[in-house]
């Protein structure tokens, strides 16, 4: 099984969840992306890594002509769903079924740090995009300004090697890192943004929906069990809980460049 394969297995395990819950988490980078490009009806845009097609169907009630690509045939259906009239394919980031220039913008949104070879991601992004068109790279931010990290650390010591630690998420979070792969990619950086993305669970049942929905937490669930994730992400969820509201908030940030062809 391929890189892209297995991400594909763990993201679409439970396909729904991501799309009803998690997947809003980033609502404020999609929103702060779609207006700092100005995706409009005269944008051609492919989504690499487009989950349920959220940022897809943003675009496409602005009128743009979407299209978007991603492991998991579960998240696809969903982006069926949800966009009739958007290009949506199950396929690898690293080799884009997609002719040379079709695109004016391709964005890439927390999705380029889980690819095998995110060098290679970023020269097919190139490839598809337009001599005059961009590309938008977005990944997490550092672990120490993310609370939701904590799911992470809690469920790092129950993965099997060599996945333990679970590197994935902020493989690409450091200052530079993002910069750094964009320009071994043969593409000019631009400056990177911050944006706020706090997640918000009305109650600890949507949030352990929300949050195992992950693909981290579904290879975690593989190793123990869904009742031992699930434990594992309500405890450490604890101090995150208003005691009169009952709301549990983690505060994150995202940061995202965009790159132009060199």
């Amino acid at each position: 099984m391929s890189s892209s394969e297995a991400q594909g297995d763990l993201w679409g395990a439970r396909a729904q969840d991501w799309a009803e819950i998690q997947e809003a988490g980033a609502l404020p980078l999609y929103e702060s992306v779609a207006d700092g490009l100005g995706v409009d009806a005269e944008t051609r845009l492919l989504d690499v890594g487009c989950g349920a097609g959220r940022f897809c169907l943003n675009a496409a009630e602005a009128g743009t002509a979407v299209a978007g690509i991603d492991a998991s045939a579960a998240l696809i259906a969903i982006a069926r769903e949800r966009v009739p009239d958007g290009d949506f394919r199950v396929g690898d980031m690293e080799q884009l079924p997609f002719d040379d220039d079709a695109f004016d913008l391709v964005t890439a949104l927390n999705s380029l740090q889980f690819a095998g070879d995110p060098v290679g991601a970023l020269r097919e992004a190139a490839r598809v995009v337009h001599p005059e068109g961009r590309i938008a790279a977005a990944v997490w931010g550092r672990p120490e300004d993310c609370e939701g990290s904590v799911v992470r650390d809690a469920l790092a010591p129950f993965l099997p090697e060599p996945a333990a630690g679970l590197p994935a998420p902020f493989a690409l979070s450091e200052e530079g890192a993002l910069a750094g792969l964009v320009e071994r990619a043969g593409l000019r950086a631009g400056k990177v943004h911050e944006v706020p993305c706090p997640w918000v669970y009305p109650d600890l049942g949507t949030a352990i929906r929300g949050l195992a929905s992950a693909g981290p937490a579904a290879l975690a669930e593989r190793a123990i069990g869904r009742e031992a994730v699930e434990q594992a992400i309500a405890e450490v969820l604890q101090p995150f809980q208003d005691p009169l509201t009952g709301i549990y908030r983690l505060e994150n940030v995202f940061q995202y460049l965009v790159a132009t062809p060199a």
